[in-house]
């Protein structure tokens, strides 16, 4: 275990430190979602047509026996899919709360523990500079509520969870896992790098 992580990984895209959240959980069981967390973005982003480069769990000692996590998944998207993007960046928490709810492990708490509200952001403000209104609570005029977009990632993580599956349990051994290996273990077309090889 690292004894500290990047410190682009603490952040959100906007810079800003991403929210530290307390787990009730071991850290096996915390590692573990923080897979599937991961593994949701990167199998809907490849699902799309996303060129996925890698995804990966980032764990930390903290010291006396605490320990961080973090992941991330970077993906090159071709061009702006608004709606799609929007859906792979709710799937991570969407993947996360269902595996909880597989291994027995829900409770109201966790769940809570897995909004990503990063995530959340990041579609809202990507999808704002490229004309696409996505809000938080509400149906904007020509656009989309985050809860709108969430029905759309549930639908597509049902339908994807053996991959979801397969991707973070290889994923929580391996630490780290290439768009490529993604693609050989799910069958899954990793899309060429946009402007490049992949």
């Amino acid at each position: 275990m690292a004894t500290a992580p990047a410190p682009e990984l603490l952040t959100d895209h906007r810079g800003n430190p991403k929210p530290r959240v307390e787990s009730s959980l071991t850290y096996a069981q915390a590692r573990l979602g923080t897979a599937f967390h991961e593994a949701g973005h990167a199998v809907l982003a490849m699902s799309y047509g996303f060129h996925v480069v890698s995804s990966e769990v980032v764990a930390w000692d903290l010291g006396e026996g605490a320990w961080g996590l973090t992941g991330n998944t970077a993906t090159r998207p071709s061009e702006v899919h608004a709606w799609r993007f929007a859906a792979m960046c709710a799937a991570g928490a969407l993947a996360n709360v269902r595996y909880l709810m597989i291994h027995g492990l829900w409770t109201p708490e966790r769940a809570a523990a897995c909004a990503a509200v990063h995530d959340r952001e990041q579609a809202i403000d990507i999808l704002a500079e490229n004309g696409f209104p996505l809000c938080r609570d509400r149906v904007p005029a020509g656009g989309k509520s985050w809860g709108q977009v969430r029905g759309m990632a549930a639908r597509k993580v049902d339908h994807l969870w053996r991959e979801i599956r397969t991707v973070a349990h290889a994923m929580n051994e391996n630490t780290k896992l290439t768009g490529e290996q993604i693609a050989a273990m799910t069958g899954l077309t990793n899309s060429p790098m946009p402007g490049g090889a992949a």
